[in-house]
């Protein structure tokens, strides 16, 4: 009788040369770690933080995880890998900033189907950028190969972002008053929410070639604009906070379901939301969605964040120098509503 080969985890298909050359890269070129209280590199079995180092009074921890979706098909069909790094930082720490939390250290759990170091470097490029831009350390992370489970291209991301607040500067829906006005941040395009209606309707519908206009006469392709990263709303309303010491009440980070049942969230019973949408204009990208798939206004409106991607709701009497302020830093932001007392329509 034939002896069978020995099996080995390279023969199954995992390359364990291949991770050790992926952490190694990493581990040489991360730049969040500078960030104060971090106490280790990446390479060990847990990453630590002190918190000491921060000088909080009285802190509450924050933790948030997040995923990116099916935009990954986006970014995988063009492989272009870099910015989807900074979508999974972004639904993270954008999550965690709507309690006021300064987002301190972030990690990544990251499976694929063949470990490709060059690829795997591209990403944590991506999300190590992000994090540097919000201040928080990128403290550590995991990458798994599913040979036989995943196509050879095909990739997965969870993150999970920690932040802290002082006690008595939570920010959440016990905090909101009657009269507050409602400040909308602009989200540029979809950043990481609704890519299964997107995806169906522009490519399984009506086949739309990726590397093409992204509608007539634009000057960007449709991959450019799908792939358009998640703005980080993080440290803008972090400086707002700072700008405007307790003006600031709740926030909500419009996701998925969008702009109504996020901001939802962010309110306390038997108060609504009289949102002005006219103030944020609508990216491009919805209205193609819309008319090619044929998608009524509230399949639209429960799917994707229609060009708000963050809803602050503040004093009344801080909402103007508020804007102004969002403004200075960049980002596109305007008052657009007020919470009023009674049952939510």
């Amino acid at each position: 009788m034939t002896a069978r080969p020995s099996a080995t985890y390279a023969a199954a298909g995992v390359d364990v040369a291949a991770g050790d050359e992926a952490v190694r890269r990493i581990a040489a070129s991360l730049r969040s770690l500078d960030r104060p209280g971090v106490l280790s590199s990446i390479g060990g079995f847990a990453g630590r933080f002190s918190m000491r180092e921060g000088g909080w009074r009285d802190p509450v921890l924050v933790a948030t995880t997040d995923g990116v979706g099916t935009k990954l098909e986006i970014a995988r069909a063009l492989a272009r890998l870099s910015s989807v790094g900074q979508d999974l930082v972004a639904m993270c720490v954008d999550d965690l900033v709507c309690t006021g939390a300064e987002p301190i250290f972030f990690l990544d759990y990251l499976a694929v189907g063949v470990l490709d170091p060059d690829a795997i470097a591209e990403l944590v490029a991506g999300i190590d950028a992000a994090c540097l831009e919000v201040g928080c350390a990128l403290l550590g992370g995991e990458t798994a190969e599913h040979p036989g489970v995943m196509a050879a291209d095909q990739f997965d991301l969870a993150g999970f972002a920690v932040g802290v607040v002082e006690r008595d500067e939570q920010l959440g829906p016990e905090r909101v008053r009657d009269g507050d006005a409602l400040v909308a941040l602009a989200s540029g395009g979809l950043r990481s929410n609704g890519y299964a209606l997107a995806r169906h309707v522009l490519l399984d519908v009506c086949h739309r070639d990726l590397e093409g206009p992204a509608w007539e006469g634009s000057d960007r392709s449709l991959g450019d604009v799908l792939l358009e990263p998640s703005i980080l709303y993080a440290p803008h309303v972090l400086g707002a906070l700072r700008a405007h010491p307790g003006s600031i009440r709740a926030a909500a980070h419009v996701t998925g379901g969008g702009l109504a049942a996020n901001l939802a969230r962010a309110l306390p019973p038997h108060v609504r939301a009289d949102v002005d949408r006219s103030s944020i204009e609508v990216p491009r990208v919805f209205a193609e969605l819309q008319r090619e798939g044929g998608v009524s206004d509230d399949e639209m409106a429960r799917t994707f964040n229609l060009g708000i991607g963050m809803v602050l709701v503040v004093d009344r009497d801080a909402a103007d120098g508020l804007v102004v302020t969002l403004r200075d830093g960049g980002l596109d932001a305007a008052v657009a509503g007020v919470v009023r007392a009674g049952e939510p329509a």
